[in-house]
């Protein structure tokens, strides 16, 4: 056995459970809050925060829970697009623009998400997980958190992505496989490597056989015997995000949650068309209308089409939203988020005792 798997655990709770970081508003302090109480961890996204917001989000989760919870941030984006790409993109955008009665995004409103003023502001009132996705912080900024008593995960898509973050200090790995809802967390956005990801399976038996760091497996994990998997395979916890979003506490429009299960919506694909990175949703008319032309130009598409986004939520046209799932949305249960955790667990038990009296015939 590798030492993260006979190593004190991680994670100090009582549930191998995780409630990923989905940004947009949707894992917000209610959600999280809810899953640390039934003793889970519970996670706030500050993707596309301002620190202040982050910072009153912290408050307001503590106020909620005396529990273990973590922040999510998003690493800084290269200028690596082309300015030109967007400028087609918005152009062809602009009649999207005209049906929902609104003005497109300023394509140039950030590239670093606030990431400098957010690690001052978890440095100077430290929470006890911090999480990163799109890259790999540098080793000072691990060190300067691990020195705040912050421990810290870092998610890789590829074994060459989990050693690098082992090598810069990682506390933890969560591990993402394809199937996973929302943005692909890449550490670099190549097109030419697009849709060449792993399984989670295969990507989570590669990565526990190039690293020695406790991991979290992500991606399309809705039921307890799916958790069950991903423990026999090497994991400490399991992550999950679609099967959340469907939950009263979730922060996602209706529309959103409705889709998860509704019969039009027969599929998911990654897709750049919302955001200029690849991310998994459901696919909609303006995936399909779109998702072919969208440059590889994150954050810029993601700003660009932001208010067209709201404009479609506020129509009740969820054929015009983002509506970020995993592989798994169909298995979605409209549920408490506490309950659901319950659930899973209970599962979970069920699926390990079932794998005991099997080795025992």
């Amino acid at each position: 056995m590798s030492p993260a798997l006979t190593d004190p655990p991680f994670l100090p709770v009582a549930r191998p459970i995780v409630q990923a970081p989905m940004a947009g508003g949707v894992s917000h302090p209610p959600l999280a809050a809810a899953v640390c109480e039934a003793g889970g961890l519970g996670f706030l996204a500050a993707g596309y925060k301002t620190a202040d917001g982050m910072y009153h989000e912290i408050k307001q989760l503590r106020g909620l829970t005396s529990r273990p919870f973590g922040v999510n941030l998003f690493l800084p984006q290269p200028l690596s697009s082309d300015p030109a790409a967007v400028e087609v993109y918005a152009n062809q955008l602009a009649g999207e623009a005209t049906w929902y009665e609104t003005e497109l995004g300023d394509p140039d409103s950030g590239r670093d998400d606030g990431y400098d003023a957010k690690l001052a502001v978890l440095l100077d009132d430290p929470v006890p997980f911090v999480s990163f996705t799109f890259g790999c912080p540098s080793s000072e900024v691990l060190q300067s958190l691990a020195r705040a008593g912050t421990r810290t995960v870092v998610t890789v898509t590829s074994p060459a992505e989990a050693l690098a973050a082992e090598a810069a200090g990682a506390g933890a790995l969560c591990v993402q496989g394809v199937e996973a809802g929302g943005h692909q967390g890449t550490h670099r956005d190549l097109p030419e490597s697009e849709g060449a990801g792993s399984g989670l399976l295969t990507l989570l038996t590669q990565v526990r056989e190039a690293v020695a760091l406790p991991l979290l497996a992500s991606g399309g994990l809705m039921r307890g015997a799916q958790i069950a998997a991903v423990l026999a395979a090497g994991a400490e916890a399991a992550q999950l995000g679609t099967a959340f979003l469907a939950c009263p506490e979730s922060g996602a429009h209706d529309l959103h949650k409705q889709a998860l299960t509704n019969p039009l919506f027969t599929r998911t694909e990654l897709t750049r068309a919302f955001s200029g990175r690849p991310a998994r949703g459901l696919v909609n008319r303006f995936v399909r209308e779109h998702g072919r032309y969208a440059p590889a130009a994150y954050p810029q598409v993601h700003h660009l089409t932001v208010p067209l986004r709201k404009a479609a939520a506020r129509a009740g046209d969820a054929q015009g939203m983002a509506l970020f799932a995993g592989q798994g949305h169909r298995l979605a249960r409209a549920m408490p988020a506490g309950r659901l955790v319950d659930v899973l667990a209970a599962e979970l038990d069920q699926a390990r005792s079932a794998a005991a009296q099997s080795e025992g015939v």
